[in-house]
């Protein structure tokens, strides 16, 4: 008894089926990815300044040179998280190679305690590399309770070394920008919920 060929309907249906896992198990991957991937891309552009990521620097910069930038600070909030959050002057204009202390102001609006967490970009992009920040509160857990204001401070310089950058002879204003985004606050455990020592367990 010799084999008939499936129909091609039955054929069509298969690779249809084929092709729907493979889609789907694409996807799943490509999400674990992304997740397990956003440490190394932040750490990626810390180091090269992709995509307006500024530098970090351990202390001011020894050289000062007379031209000037004017920079200009931005704030932002997620949808989820219920703050107001902006800075408390919005441009300065420094010379390159000079530290400035800027500081921006959260309020907790909503009526509980929140967490948030805040990611950062320079633009234009090319002039991430040389945007350095010693001092930030980007990247860090900020819990605020209801109605509570905080002062963020941000310090940074401009690198004079962009002053060499051919590609960036025409800048004269560079933007940093911050967006908070919520936090969910771990659940404690029921031990630590009270200063006097466990609490005893629910009984039905």
């Amino acid at each position: 008894m010799t084999n008939r060929p499936a129909p091609q309907s039955d054929q069509s249906a298969r690779r249809n089926r084929i092709v729907g896992l493979v889609c789907f198990g694409l996807f799943v991957s490509m999400i674990g990815a992304a997740y397990a991937a956003v440490p190394l891309y932040q750490l990626f552009c810390q180091v090269t300044g992709y995509g307006g990521t500024t530098q970090r620097a351990e202390a001011g910069s020894d050289v000062i040179i007379d031209r000037e930038i004017t920079v200009r600070l931005d704030g932002n909030v997620n949808p989820g998280l219920h703050w107001t959050f902006k800075p408390e002057i919005k441009t300065v204009k420094l010379k390159m190679g000079e530290t400035a202390q800027m500081i921006y102001l959260a309020t907790n609006d909503a009526d509980h305690r929140t967490i948030g967490t805040s990611v950062f970009n320079v633009t234009p992009n090319e002039a991430g590399s040389y945007f350095n920040k010693i001092q930030c509160f980007c990247f860090t857990e900020q819990a605020l309770e209801a109605g509570e204001t905080a002062e963020m401070p941000v310090v940074f310089f401009v690198d004079p070394e962009m002053a060499k950058d051919p590609n960036l002879t025409h800048v004269k204003e560079i933007t940093l920008s911050y967006t908070f985004y919520p936090v969910e606050e771990p659940v404690k455990p029921v031990a630590a919920r009270t200063q006097n020592g466990p609490v005893a367990e629910d009984r039905l």
